[in-house]
């Protein structure tokens, strides 16, 4: 089947409708053998040092892939970098569709933007609805999977993540992932509780370094919250998929993704709040709001490239768990 690269989550129910496959461009650039040497690819092409590195991981990405010809980029509700990657790609042949969300998420609007995706994928409200009922049944299993994390003790802040974001693409084959989240539940019961004395939130982009959670989790703190990998499980109690996608948080203005960060704050139960940056990212600007409306204490980190957390990120872990103790 063909696949289609996606530069951040997008309603996918239409590339399924469609027979095809979504590529979330982000997860094969992260998890690729050395995305450090995809991002210094990038950069001997042209790409500016001082430019987010996700963005020069999903370059370098495509460029590797000769699988993937087509790619459905967000133009409004992420990066705004993504305009100079559209540009970019198109130059190697790459055919780029955009797709917009509307900043004040009105609702005639998002669904103008479906139903252009829908025509470029030459697809009809019945194929996408039925998409929809097929994927929303694999969330389900993934929305178990976040419950259980902050209502029991067995499931780590790494696995949380994990799963939640690949209901970006659903790994490709939702019905395989269903299955290996199926597994995944069956052995909850049976793991051995985590021991940690602080819950805490993770907000803002996926964390470009790989051992946070971990990390954490050795100083007796557990993430129970990830609040834009929980946002890509669609986790609404809709059959409305312009609905859906108006009320995914993610591309619309910080206010609005309060409004998710404090219920969950409050629901959870949290002790703290880790906020995460990229560098060179636009939204490293939120931060000064979120520390004035957040009513638990927020620690800001940065990452830059792939890699593991360093010594002085660490300090700075463990003087905000000291305090929280």
């Amino acid at each position: 089947m063909q696949k289609v690269g996606i530069t951040t989550t997008v309603p996918v129910e239409i590339i399924y409708a469609a027979g095809m496959v979504p590529v979330d461009l982000n997860n094969i650039f992260i998890t690729a053998e050395n995305p450090q040497a995809l991002v210094e690819e990038a950069e001997m092409a042209g790409y500016p040092r001082n430019l987010c590195a996700w963005i020069k991981g999903i370059y370098a990405t495509v460029q590797k892939r000769d699988d993937i010809n087509t790619l459905i980029a967000v133009t409004q509700g992420d990066c705004s970098n993504t305009h100079a990657l559209m540009e970019t790609l198109e130059l190697s042949g790459v055919k780029v569709i955009p797709f917009a969300y509307p900043y004040d998420r009105d609702y005639d609007l998002l669904k103008l933007q479906i139903e252009k995706l829908m025509d470029a994928f030459g697809v009809n409200w019945r194929q996408v609805n039925e998409a929809k009922e097929r994927l929303d049944a694999v969330r389900q299993k993934v929305w178990k999977l976040d419950e259980l994390t902050w209502q029991q003790d067995r499931i780590t802040g790494w696995d949380n993540h994990l799963y939640q974001v690949s209901c970006s693409d659903f790994n490709g084959d939702p019905e395989g992932f269903a299955g290996e989240v199926d597994a995944y539940l069956a052995q909850v019961p049976e793991k051995p509780k985590l021991n940690a004395e602080l819950r805490l939130g993770y907000i803002g982009v996926p964390p470009i370094v790989d051992d946070l959670y971990d990390y954490l989790e050795e100083r007796g703190a557990r993430v129970v919250y990830n609040e834009t990998q929980r946002q890509f499980t669609m986790p609404f109690a809709t059959d409305d998929i312009v609905e859906q996608y108006r009320l995914y948080s993610y591309p619309y203005g910080i206010f609005y993704r309060l409004k998710d960060i404090e219920e969950q704050t409050k629901l959870r139960q949290l002790d703290g709040i880790i906020h995460y940056a990229q560098s060179f990212c636009y939204r490293q600007i939120e931060d000064l709001i979120i520390r004035q409306k957040l009513k638990v204490p927020v620690l800001t980190l940065e990452g830059d490239k792939p890699n593991k957390l360093d010594a002085r990120t660490k300090m700075r872990v463990d003087s905000f768990i000291e305090m929280l103790r």
